[in-house]
């Protein structure tokens, strides 16, 4: 492919992520595109919440799909190369499994256990990130050959990485909420040391089925993202940041759940306990500000409004200037399409969609 061509395609992805589509039809397009510019057998294609960075949706191609749990297994329970949270907490958000091994793929637990069994080689992982925020993750497989993929190529994903994470930080905006899902009290779930549930309660099961997505893959009676927070709940070494193993994602039909998770001790054998809700508003207000772009200072002064903090105590808190406080506040309602203090908290603390 001619320079000019490349170009194009790289320019067409990022027309892609900037034309508001929901999370299906970018993923389709993206994919489509991505594979003109670079050859590729399977990809894994996810959402995260940009603060635990665990799952929110994905996309498995096959032959990855019925693998997925061991996937999840090695992401949060393993020593291995170019963990997702690595990628998206380094300055090299982008690296191949041949790069990082220095050419010794065996030397890789993922490899040896999981994509040789399945003919797979080299593979190609990006953390999706824009403004400083994590809005994804991709992962790209080649079959198993003694080559795979090339300098030229890492730089060319590594080029589309803002404009990816921009197409999913948009789609998480686009998606509204149908009819109000009836369902009182969480849903709570016990899981084995496989992370197969034991027991459930009503509401759970409840929930589970509002987490169905078209074409995501399922790992026994869990959608990915309930298997991931109860993975790392149950494999993982320490906890997520702040202290709490949780994530927020959309149901199918565009409504908000926190999903938590958490390992029981004392019993005859470890469990693990995920408990399913409804968010409440606050807990959504940070998501949805870091979605409109909103950059860290004045994040800081929207939530403290939304706390109820008057314009001195932002000042004495933050220790900025009120002309400091109020060009803050005025870009988030430009951003948020409101004129006021008011307005703005009933924004972001009304319930979404």
């Amino acid at each position: 492919m001619t320079v000019g061509a490349v170009e194009r395609q790289v320019d067409g992805i990022a027309l892609i992520c900037r034309s508001d589509l929901d999370l299906a039809e970018l993923r389709s397009q993206v994919l489509r595109r991505l594979r003109a510019l670079v050859p590729i057998d399977a990809a894994f294609f996810a959402t995260v919440d940009p603060v635990t960075l665990l799952f929110t949706s994905a996309l498995a191609e096959e032959p990855l799909g019925d693998v997925t749990a061991l996937f999840m297994e090695n992401e949060f329970g393993l020593a291995d190369v170019n963990k997702f949270s690595t990628l998206a907490g380094g300055s090299r958000p982008v690296n191949s499994l041949d790069r990082a091994t220095e050419g010794q793929r065996a030397n890789s637990p993922r490899y040896l256990e999981i994509m040789a069994p399945l003919s797979l080689g080299d593979e190609l992982r990006a953390a999706l990130i824009t403004g400083g925020r994590c809005w994804g993750v991709m992962c790209l497989h080649r079959q198993d050959a003694p080559t795979g993929f090339t300098d030229s190529e890492l730089h060319l994903v590594s080029r589309l990485v803002p404009h990816l994470a921009e197409g999913l930080r948009r789609a998480l905006l686009v998606q509204r909420a149908g009819a109000e899902p009836t369902a009182e009290g969480p849903g709570i779930l016990v899981l084995d040391d496989q992370l197969a549930v034991v027991s459930c309660n009503r509401v759970g099961e409840f929930w589970l089925d509002q987490l169905r997505f078209e074409r995501q893959p399922f790992l026994d009676a869990l959608p990915l993202p309930v298997h991931a927070v109860a993975a790392q709940a149950a494999f993982g070494t320490g906890d997520q940041p702040g202290g709490a193993l949780r994530v927020r994602l959309q149901t199918a039909d565009g409504h908000w759940l926190v999903v938590h998770a958490s390992r029981l001790r004392g019993g005859a054998t470890p469990q693990t306990v995920v408990v399913i809700e409804p968010p409440r508003p606050a807990e959504l207000a940070s998501l949805f500000l870091d979605a409109h772009s909103i950059t860290p200072a004045q994040s800081r002064v929207a939530a403290l409004v939304l706390q109820g903090r008057s314009t001195r105590q932002i000042v004495n808190e933050l220790a900025i200037s009120s002309n400091t406080v109020q060009e803050h506040l005025r870009a988030v309602f430009d951003k948020f399409g409101v004129g006021s203090r008011r307005e703005l908290v009933a924004a972001l603390l009304s319930r979404p969609g």
